[in-house]
């Protein structure tokens, strides 16, 4: 039985980049039980992005970056009490953001939507950040109207991808600063296998560059000013580094959402290998100089073994960040 699974995995996984593949790509609008939005300050270039579960559903984290911005991340820890989560909150602005998840509250507590005590509700959410500061003091950091418009727009089905959101002042490869940096954006991809359905939403920020795991050629990242092209992230750091602050100003965040029957346990491990998703196309990845960080949630009404949920989580995760460059090109 044992060599059967990992035979199965094997064609399963290699089944994904395969033309007939098992999975098939679905809309993340298909996660009926789940209510995305986005909202949006363009005038600051930044945005946030919002995932309601109002129900309160069981959510993992795993946070590989060394410079995350991010708000009740100690309630996922396994070894937490809380077992139900009623918001994620994907946000620009840095620290700042983290503001956003103050109107979400709001919102959801208005609607009576939390965890019950004996004065009201409570709502729980999570939230990261990454940073799209761009040094102007006129600038406007999402923050608490932000969220709770974010959430307003989920209501009416408002969400976008591409420059929207939390993707809205996102940019990658500042290894030598913004101005040899490229745009970014925020993406989604989904898969249904069976009944089993799991959708990755990322906004990518990264200190890296983003590669094609096949070819292994850039597709965003550091500009050559000179001729227009990249430059090779790895090699930038390998020389460029020394001696350089970087500000801590980079940050992949994204999550996973699934109707796998899995519990915060489970679920947290399945984001720690959504990363591998990051690690395959994002190089260099998971720095001090990022935030990397990635939630997984589950509505938990489907039965799924966690290793097939966690690695199409890895895969979807990669194609939505690959997705992240067809909106800037």
């Amino acid at each position: 039985m044992f060599h059967f699974s990992i035979i199965f995995l094997y064609y399963f996984y290699e089944g994904a980049y395969m033309k007939n593949s098992l999975l098939q790509e679905i809309s993340i609008h298909a996660f009926t039980e789940f209510k995305l939005g986005s909202a949006e300050y363009p005038e600051s270039n930044t945005g946030c992005t919002v995932i309601l579960s109002e129900a309160g559903y069981p959510t993992g984290i795993d946070i590989r970056g060394g410079a995350p911005a991010s708000r009740e991340s100690g309630l996922l820890n396994p070894l937490a009490a809380n077992d139900g989560v009623h918001a994620i909150v994907l946000s620009g602005g840095s620290a700042f953001g983290l503001d956003t998840a103050s109107g979400v509250m709001k919102f959801l507590a208005e609607r009576n939507i939390g965890f019950p005590t004996a004065a009201s509700v409570v709502p729980i959410v999570c939230a990261s950040c990454l940073f799209d500061l761009n040094g102007n003091p006129t600038q406007k950091y999402p923050d608490a109207n932000l969220g709770y418009q974010a959430c307003e727009n989920a209501y009416h089905g408002i969400f976008e991808e591409g420059k929207h959101g939390a993707g809205t002042g996102a940019t990658i490869g500042k290894i030598y600063g913004p101005k040899q940096a490229s745009p970014s954006a925020l993406a989604t991809y989904a898969v249904q296998l069976g009944d089993l359905k799991v959708g990755a939403v990322v906004a990518v920020n990264a200190v890296g560059n983003i590669y094609d795991p096949t070819s292994g050629n850039t597709l965003s990242g550091i500009r050559n000013l000179k001729d227009g092209g990249f430059i090779d992230a790895e090699e930038a750091l390998y020389t460029a580094i020394l001696g350089r602050d970087l500000f801590h100003q980079n940050t992949t965040i994204g999550a996973i959402i699934t109707n796998a029957k899995l519990d915060k346990t489970a679920l947290t491990k399945v984001a720690g290998m959504a990363h591998d998703g990051y690690a395959r196309v994002i190089k260099p990845v998971h720095t001090t100089f990022d935030g990397d960080s990635i939630y997984a949630m589950s509505s938990a009404t489907i039965s799924a073994d966690i290793n097939v949920v966690g690695t199409i989580a890895a895969y979807i995760m990669e194609k939505a960040i690959l997705k992240t460059v067809d909106f800037n090109k």
